[in-house]
């Protein structure tokens, strides 16, 4: 790691999502902060000097949706593994869900893992704390004194509350101080067994599928409590079509609703399963084409709010199985960028707003600003947006190397990194 006082990052294209703005010039970094766009500020000497002519400079990604397998499950990836993917694909601030093992559920367990995590001096780790004790669904957790101890939201991560009044409770009990629920919606009695979802595709292979309605009625279910408690929720990981139509009429309502969606569900449908490739089984399921058309609807039109990688590094062993037995999830930090560029340029989206489903949307999720201003932190990625660079276990930094995009070229690549001012990746 390089590590700076000042820094100008010269001519580079500077996209700030946040105003909107795409313009050409010149960045000035001191003490961690922005302190000049376009000229330098009095008496500013330069230590680092990076020509970024040709290349994006944008504030550094936020994702909202990254699991780092610590504490717990180190054999599959470690904190000093999946920080350093981070910061290699841009991502900056990473909000990590609490299906840890133990669950974040206590404050020693969040200051623990934060005070770990700052130890690598890479990224910046927002925890979310466990909503019910050891998420197993029935007492709900000292929210207060998990905020206290840094969380940033409460979530279950992929363990739905089976007793509505366990959720109600939370829900009175979130909205009373001001708190973020973060939830993905699946009815548990409706999933079973389900291992891929309930179409054409999964009864040609003989799988058991997941129906909309697990997801569908769960966003109902969700939305009756946010009216009845005034409670604040994001929901994690939409799949569907139909909830995608759920969450823009609560929307219209005027609910404090928002939505993020994996950027894997973007990009693939069930049928890309192909003959059971386990790449391709995730929590939520890919679902069918015009529901991942739906997908790209709801972010063209502003429905849902932002995207995350649904980072989840997965072992070897895990993915080497029956498509039914295999472990769900895929390694996606480095990933973030590429697939959300191939996202916009397929739908003739600008770059300042595709920007912003993953940095100022969702940074502004967590209580910050992503922004090019004078006085804003200086967490940057300087991205070349044309560099094509082949998807390889090689080319990954993360200890997880299954991915369903293996072997596929694809744009945009990180260049620097930059967190507090620090240059923590330089390609």
């Amino acid at each position: 790691m390089i590590e700076t006082k000042n820094t100008v990052i010269r001519n580079g294209r500077l996209i700030d999502p946040t105003q909107g703005t795409d313009t050409q010039g010149d960045l000035y970094l001191a003490g961690g902060k922005i302190v000049g766009i376009g000229s330098a500020p009095a008496g500013f000497v330069a230590e680092l000097d990076i020509d970024a002519s040709g290349l994006v400079v944008a504030p550094g990604l936020v994702d909202l949706c990254a699991r780092l397998r610590e504490p717990g499950n180190e054999y599959k990836a470690t904190l000093q593994s999946e920080m350093a993917a981070s910061v290699a694909g841009g991502v900056t601030s990473i909000v990590c869900p609490p299906d840890t093992d133990p669950p974040l559920d206590e404050p020693g367990l969040v200051m623990n893992l934060r005070q770990r995590a700052r130890k690598h001096d890479l990224a910046r780790l927002y925890p979310v704390g466990a909503l019910t004790v050891g998420l197993k669904g029935r007492e709900i957790t000292e929210m207060a004194l998990l905020r206290e101890a840094g969380c940033v939201a409460f979530s279950q991560g992929d363990v739905p509350i089976a007793d509505l009044q366990v959720l109600y409770r939370a829900m009175q009990y979130a909205a009373t101080f001001g708190f973020e629920l973060r939830l993905r919606p699946e009815e548990a009695s409706l999933v079973n067994d389900g291992v891929a979802h309930d179409g054409d595709y999964a009864s040609r292979l003989g799988l058991t599928g997941i129906p909309v309605i697990a997801e569908t009625i769960a966003i109902a279910q969700i939305v009756q409590l946010m009216r009845a408690t005034g409670c604040k929720v994001h929901i994690a990981r939409l799949s569907s079509g139909a909830g995608i139509e759920l969450v823009r009429e609560a929307k219209r309502e005027g609910l404090p609703l928002s939505c993020d969606v994996a950027i894997n569900h973007i990009h693939l449908a069930d049928v890309d399963i192909g003959y059971f490739d386990s790449q391709y089984r995730f929590d939520p399921p890919l679902r069918s084409l015009r529901d991942r058309d739906a997908i790209v609807a709801g972010l063209n039109d502003g429905t849902i709010d932002a995207i995350c990688s649904d980072h989840s590094p997965v072992d070897d062993d895990g993915k080497l199985l029956p498509f039914a037995e295999a472990e769900r999830g895929a390694t996606g930090l480095e990933l973030l960028l590429p697939l959300t560029l191939a996202w916009a340029e397929r739908n003739r989206i600008a770059l300042p707003a595709a920007l912003a489903k993953i940095s100022s949307v969702p940074a502004a999720k967590i209580g910050f600003s992503a922004d090019l201003q004078v006085g804003s932190r200086a967490d940057l990625v300087v991205f070349d947006p044309n560099e094509a660079w082949t998807v390889t276990r090689e080319a990954l930094r993360s200890q997880g190397k299954n991915t369903p995009f293996a072997g596929m070229e694809v744009k945009g690549r990180a260049r620097y990194t930059f967190v507090k001012g620090k240059c923590v990746f330089a390609l």
